[in-house]
């Protein structure tokens, strides 16, 4: 196995804080819980797609990382992460329904349909756990959004 695949779910050690950071990096002007609440917000709001079709979701992760992008690293690193999580599952899911709806025209593509059923629901479940581990203090990262969106904190 990887590295990657070995810290999936848990963060990486990058070591302590610079002792002066770049020019642009968040300098950290929110208190802990303040922290803590708008990156349990960004995971969850997943659930808004519940209500618009996939869009909500993250056009209010995109909302949450502009407003806290100078003030928190660590939200920053989970609304972009919700975000990206979120876009990827939402080609996966049009792909999947899409392929599954023509496959059911032409042959036997209702076998898909459980399929889909649960892929469709499996990203909110996941995106729940990662709402929960960051409410007990741990930094939770998808697997493979995680490098995309520390490149971007």
């Amino acid at each position: 196995m990887t590295q990657d695949r070995l810290n999936y779910g848990t963060p990486k050690d990058y070591g302590p804080p610079p002792a002066s950071y770049p020019p642009g990096y968040p300098q950290g002007t929110m208190d802990a819980a303040s922290e803590r609440t708008w990156s349990i917000l960004a995971h969850l709001s997943i659930f808004l797609n519940l209500v618009s079709g996939g869009v909500l979701g993250p056009v209010a992760a995109l909302v949450i990382w502009l407003i806290h992008r100078d003030r928190s690293a660590q939200v920053t690193f989970h609304a972009l992460q919700s975000l990206w999580y979120q876009l990827a599952w939402l080609v996966i899911v049009s792909v999947g329904w899409t392929v599954a709806g023509v496959l059911t025209a032409v042959l036997i593509g209702f076998l898909l349909l459980p399929v889909m059923l649960v892929l469709t629901l499996a990203p909110f479940a996941h995106a729940a756990f990662a709402a929960y581990k960051v409410s007990q203090g741990t930094d939770y990262c998808y697997l493979q959004i995680f490098d995309r969106a520390k490149e971007r904190v």
